[in-house]
């Protein structure tokens, strides 16, 4: 993607299909010329006027209202003209195309956010807060995103960094005047200041962790023998019957998959073929299916007969499983064993006694899942997090606790502090490089 801030940039800003009204959006330096030809008149900045949009020969391709920002007060920082029309994808395509004709070129995937974050009009994490609020999932999401969008993630950000900032004055202070003999660190209680940052940037990593799941959501399989009701828990979760259910062994093929939310949680539910030996081709390419989605997974629930318990084929796929994904051990039908739906803690493995089919239980599998998850229940305080924000507040925390540990070696510690410093300016976009701009707005909607 080009950095040139001077064209003019055109592109659909509606969903692509059929509505009562279309958005197309401008941006550039000096539109009004573009603003008059297309309308034949010289629109006044934050006025909604009602014109005809016309062709290159005059004749109306539509009617509508043009809105006129002018530079610098805009979403993008430039001039920026949206054309609000009928949402026929003909006209507006026909209108894109005037634009066109009238020297703008067509905008690529987040073009206008990124000349907002070149313009200073927002940061970088604001930025992927309009993408995030475009994309959200949920409520919860939408909420978090529009906080990041406000601005309190960048704020919490630039606080770690002006108290890094501090803390590095005050130990290269000792670095370029040795002569002193002034114990800087000791007088200043840099150890405590540092103390401090550790807790602040882990608390803030703790919030983001639990704000990806906001956006990615949690990897759940459902995996165990044939006829343990997998699918009636695939159903019961779901609130509808979205699986198969007979008696007959082997009735999933292939895996079914179902989002669900809990808590404002998305959770990726997929049922799989039950895992058996088996001579029926078509059922072994389902179970090969199986154990690749259990290779995937963030956690499997492995589902018993409660009237039988864990038998040796049970085991058998448990020892399979791999060892790095969380397992929770669900005995299912538990209303056909005659026992009540319990929760218990064998050898560090969860184990849930549960009914798909009555629903007694399933509070606790809710449960379980968003503990999982490391969800705390406090929706308001989390931090729609990319995997990159991740890695810059892990970075960060990880040059800090470094930093504590050579305290009394202050070259080395002055060094730290700065790579953290540099991890945390990464989020806000402060210190970015180009290219990894480049891939993050190309993520975005076209027109946004």
């Amino acid at each position: 993607m080009g950095l040139s801030r001077t064209d003019i940039i055109a592109a659909i800003a509606t969903a692509p299909g059929r509505g009562g009204i279309g958005v197309v959006r401008l941006s550039g330096d000096g539109l009004l010329p573009l603003a008059e030809a297309l309308t034949g008149r010289s629109p006044q900045p934050r006025h909604a006027t009602l014109c005809h949009f016309l062709a290159a020969d005059g004749v109306a391709i539509d009617q509508g209202i043009l809105l006129y920002f002018r530079a610098p007060h805009s979403f993008t920082g430039e001039d920026v003209l949206e054309l609000q029309g009928h949402g026929g994808p003909v006209v507006l395509q026909m209108l894109l195309t005037r634009c066109l004709e009238l020297g703008a070129r067509v905008a690529e995937p987040g073009e206008f956010s990124r000349r907002a974050f070149l313009n200073d009009k927002l940061d970088l994490v604001q930025a992927e807060a309009v993408a995030d609020l475009i994309e959200a999932g949920s409520a919860a999401a939408a909420r978090s995103a529009l906080r990041s969008l406000s601005g309190e993630f960048s704020r919490e950000v630039r606080v770690l960094v002006a108290r890094l900032t501090e803390l590095r004055m005050l130990v290269e202070a000792t670095l370029d005047f040795p002569e002193e003999e002034i114990d800087v660190l000791r007088d200043t209680d840099a150890a405590q200041r540092l103390a401090v940052i550790r807790a602040d940037l882990s608390s803030l990593l703790a919030r983001a962790r639990a704000g990806r799941l906001l956006r990615s959501g949690l990897h759940v399989v459902l995996a165990g023998l044939p006829n343990v009701g997998k699918s009636s828990l695939l159903n019961r979760l779901a609130g509808e019957e979205r699986a198969i259910v007979t008696e007959v062994a082997g009735t999933t093929r292939d895996a079914v998959r179902e989002t669900i939310l809990i808590e404002g949680i998305p959770l990726h539910v997929i049922d799989t073929a039950g895992l058996r030996e088996t001579d029926d081709p078509v059922e072994k390419i389902g179970i090969e299916r199986a154990w690749r989605e259990i290779g995937q997974a963030d956690v499997v629930l492995q589902l018993l007969d409660a009237r039988s318990g864990e038998t040796p084929a049970d085991h058998a796929i448990a020892m399979r499983l791999p060892p790095g994904v969380e397992r929770i051990v669900v005995e299912n039908k538990c209303d056909l064993a005659g026992v009540a739906a319990a929760r218990s803690v064998e050898a560090g493995r969860v184990r849930l006694r549960l009914s798909a089919k009555s629903g007694e239980g399933i509070a606790m599998l809710h449960d379980e899942l968003l503990r999982v998850a490391g969800w705390s229940g406090h929706g308001e305080d989390v931090v729609l997090a990319r995997e990159r924000h991740l890695e810059a507040l892990g970075l960060a925390a990880e040059k800090s606790t470094l930093a504590a540990r050579r305290l009394d070696q202050i070259e080395l510690c002055a060094e730290e502090l700065r790579l953290a410093q540099d991890a945390l300016s990464r989020i806000t976009g402060e210190f970015t490089a180009d290219d990894l701009l480049g891939e993050i707005f190309s993520r975005f909607c076209i027109g946004k």
